[in-house]
């Protein structure tokens, strides 16, 4: 009775918007600002819509996405066009070019022409992993829309591997995430061939639990030429078991720094993932830092932003975003002493022998604290 509350729960979460769907009108292109995405993917066509479905494929496929991000938005905002109407450039995210590529070697050779037109030295990629519930769009659209929002350097990935875009799928989900290991690991060497200098990886939710098999998978194999273009890692809402994550962080060794976790104790959905799974926690909606003291890890407390479930606070908050805009300060300021990581950003920084907290806070809430 307990989980069928739970799955009722996920429903309602779910029910509340429209899912997303690709839509192409290349003339978007004169409105919207393009972001390019480059995928790779373990899903499968599906064979109505000739489109990337909820199927896992054990074949890779390789693509190229121009998305338009329109002009008429708040940041944090995605909005898809109606089923039915006519898309509209200046409010909706819509794709302005697709292509599939017939093979790796093609795919490799597009990501190296784009990364050597960065100047050497700023040649970065950076790799967005989605997490449950998600349909290939969404997933798509929601990089090109942290990619414009943060003002992303280099090169931008998606990995989309297999969800089913069910809210009530959370178990098969987390089989097609384990399925999906390969995949991803598959893309990082792509994108390290291809010829980019450093690699920052960027996941949510159950995508993050992806990730953290993958870095294991690949120290197991002893690739430390991918391992060191490994350049940070963040995790969004990480649905992910905290005594799981410790032992993944301990096969991995050292860990690629920045190494960020953006989480909060009000985590709707994590709440609920951590019920199904028969844990008090899970590392997204860690309430004790110190269970992680020993890892070198920065747990970034986002509850005083939080947005609907807060489950995507990092992405859909646009006082967040604007905060996050400053991200490369952070890294920084963690190399000076103590005394230069209080105000780098507006709240409170708590250090545990290795793992550091910074539980934000609005400016105006920092504010009159000072003034008190």
């Amino acid at each position: 009775m307990r989980h069928l509350l739970v799955f009722c729960a996920l429903a309602a979460l779910a029910a509340c918007s429209p899912r997303g769907a690709v839509t192409v009108d290349p003339s978007a292109a004169r409105v919207g600002a393009v972001e390019e995405i480059f995928v790779g993917t373990t899903r499968d066509i599906d064979p109505e819509t000739g489109r990337f479905g909820r199927g896992r494929s054990e074949e890779e496929r390789f693509a190229r996405f121009a998305i338009s991000v329109p002009p008429e938005r708040e940041a944090g905002s995605i909005e898809f066009p109606p089923k039915r109407g006519k898309p509209d450039p200046r409010k909706h995210f819509l794709t302005t070019e697709a292509e599939i590529h017939a093979n790796a070697a093609e795919f490799g050779a597009d990501l190296r022409h784009s990364l050597r037109a960065l100047p050497r030295g700023k040649r970065d990629a950076v790799v967005y992993v989605h997490g449950f519930n998600n349909t290939f769009a969404e997933g798509l659209y929601r990089i090109a829309q942290l990619s414009h929002d943060l003002d992303m350097p280099g090169v931008t990935l998606h990995y989309s591997w297999p969800s089913a875009g069910n809210p009530l799928g959370y178990v098969a989900d987390r089989d097609s995430s384990m399925f999906g290991r390969d995949g991803l690991e598959r893309l990082l060497q792509e994108v390290s061939n291809a010829g980019a200098e450093r690699i920052v990886i960027v996941a949510h939710s159950m995508g993050s639990a992806l990730t953290m098999e993958t870095l294991r998978q690949i120290a197991i194999r002893g690739d430390t030429r991918l391992k060191a273009k490994m350049a940070g890692v963040i995790l969004i809402s990480p649905d992910v078991d905290v005594d799981l994550f410790r032992m993944q962080a301990k096969a991995y060794g050292p860990l690629p720094q920045p190494f960020l976790i953006f989480g909060s104790d009000r985590d709707t959905l994590l709440n609920l993932s951590a019920t199904l799974t028969g844990q008090p926690e899970r590392l997204g909606n860690l309430s004790d830092i110190s269970r992680v003291a020993d890892l070198k890890v920065t747990f970034v407390d986002t509850k005083a932003f939080n947005e609907g479930s807060g489950h995507f606070n990092l992405g859909d908050s646009p006082a967040l975003l604007a905060l996050m805009g400053r991200i490369g300060d952070v890294n920084a300021a963690f190399g000076a002493d103590q005394r230069g990581r209080v105000g780098l950003l507006p709240g409170v920084v708590l250090t545990v022998q290795n793992a550091t907290q910074i539980v934000l806070a609005p400016v105006t809430v920092v504010a009159d604290g000072l003034n008190r």
